[in-house]
């Protein structure tokens, strides 16, 4: 999914015919889970996360930047849950718009011993702010829609019933603009310059995968019914210890 996805925004960034991109889900419940916890079992993977990612960036941060830096405007539409790297591609977007009741987002690493590692600590800092940003990554809590959208996290949390019209039209006024306005628009307000940043969150989030306590914590929680659907329903707390 990440290489499809990867390919499209490659694709997409090359169509001066496109000016918004809008991203939702066929599954009411789930907009995108985080990334697939059997990568610890796949040693290579995790030996050499930056293979064929651009300007030393891991396959992670590739996509969400990806993402945020896209000639077009890149639009969200979050009607279920996002958790990991789905939180992160989320926070990648230029705007995102989440439904009040079904839509939820978490940044659940740490419950596994590591950090995020697709941009989210980046992403967050300069969304939320340093404070928020902890309290997200540390305390690895499920926020939901006004939360989210009270710590600056996503743009605006809607009725359900509403969500769907307003990304519509939003999306529509935008495209509808005269030619040109969107590229000066994204020009005037530049994506932040995180590189720095992202090697700072993947030597974080690469050296924390390499110990053992992470390949603990991800294998328990696997068997626990992590990444089935009933699972993913109470990711937190299948994760954490029983009582807390």
């Amino acid at each position: 999914m990440m290489a499809e996805l990867t390919t499209l925004m490659r694709e997409l960034r090359d169509d001066e015919t496109a000016k918004v991109v809008v991203f939702a889900s066929a599954d009411p419940e789930f907009f995108l889970a985080h990334v697939d916890m059997t990568l610890v079992d796949d040693a290579d993977a995790v030996a050499d996360p930056t293979a064929g990612a651009p300007d030393g960036l891991n396959v992670f941060q590739a996509l969400g930047e990806a993402l945020r830096t896209a000639p077009q405007v890149t639009i969200v539409k979050l009607a279920g849950l996002a958790r990991g790297g789905g939180a992160e591609f989320v926070a990648a977007a230029d705007l995102a718009f989440a439904a009040i009741g079904p839509a939820g987002l978490g940044q659940i690493e740490t419950l596994g011993g590591i950090v995020p590692g697709g941009g989210g600590t980046q992403y967050l800092l300069h969304r939320t702010g340093r404070n928020r940003a902890l309290e997200i990554v540390l305390g690895a809590d499920l926020f939901d829609a006004e939360t989210a959208e009270r710590y600056g996290w996503i743009n605006r949390a809607l009725p359900a019933d509403e969500l769907d019209s307003f990304v519509d039209r939003l999306a529509r006024n935008i495209a509808d603009l005269p030619e040109g306005t969107v590229a000066a628009v994204k020009s005037a307000l530049p994506a932040y310059d995180l590189s720095a940043g992202m090697l700072r969150e993947h030597n974080a989030w690469a050296s924390q995968f390499a110990r053992p306590a992470a390949d603990k914590l991800f294998r328990a929680a696997l068997a626990a019914g992590a990444q089935t659907r009933d699972g993913e329903r109470n990711l937190e707390e299948l994760f954490r210890p029983a009582g807390r």
